[in-house]
């Protein structure tokens, strides 16, 4: 969307509602615009780091969505770019050295990958595609609903690898605890391994993908 979205338009309009709506389902950025998809295989070995991961892009591109577009009529076309990635990386730094502060060992274990939320090609997409031509309101709407529409990816990716990996889920050792090796089942370890997260984002993708192909055909 290029046009200023109309001044009347209700908060919660459909159109607005959209804007959540629409990155979750037909238009997420990792199944269906395949973008972002490196940090979804650096760091989902795991359900902790995911969820968080996905909290601090939610942080980000939400705020950032709304500070470029009050900056909108004030960015001379030649820095836009560079304006752009300094509003990432001011809040990066913000996400960092609050996960420093308060979430140690997580910050740890994420390591390089927070930073490199500055190159994160969504983030800067939204802000180029959306945040420049739009109110603060719709550019706050877009940013939450395509950052959630990442996170929930890499929620369920780490989900998924977590459980099937270690037999845990956010560390709780739920296969010990319902007695499954008892029965014989051990952890598949090459689930923790960097493949197996590109296996299950494609498991995803042809699954998102089916089901909006379906949605589309049916409408």
């Amino acid at each position: 969307m290029s046009a200023e979205v109309k001044e009347r338009d209700p908060l919660f309009s459909p159109k607005n509602r959209k804007l959540l709506s629409t990155p979750l389902n037909r238009d997420n950025p990792i199944t269906v615009q395949v973008l972002g998809v490196c940090s979804a295989l650096a760091v989902t070995a795991k359900l902790e780091p995911s969820v968080v991961l996905a909290l601090s892009v939610v942080f980000v591109l939400g705020v950032g969505n709304v500070l470029i577009s009050l900056l909108r009529k004030t960015i001379a076309p030649r820095i836009r770019i560079i304006v752009q990635l300094t509003v990432i990386a001011t809040l990066v730094i913000l996400v960092d050295q609050f996960l420093l502060a308060f979430a140690y060992d997580v910050s740890k274990q994420l390591s390089v990958f927070v930073g490199l939320i500055i190159t994160n090609c969504i983030i800067m997409g939204r802000f180029e595609a959306f945040g420049m031509a739009n109110k603060p309101w719709p550019s706050f709407l877009d940013g939450i609903g395509n950052a959630l529409g990442y996170g929930w990816i890499l929620i369920v990716v780490g989900f998924f690898r977590e459980l099937l990996g270690s037999g845990t889920v956010w560390g709780y050792p739920v296969f010990e605890k319902i007695g499954l090796y008892n029965w014989g089942y051990e952890n598949n370890g090459m689930m923790i391994l960097p493949p197996m997260a590109l296996i299950v984002v494609g498991i995803i993708i042809w699954v998102q993908r089916s089901r909006v192909r379906d949605l589309i055909e049916e409408n």
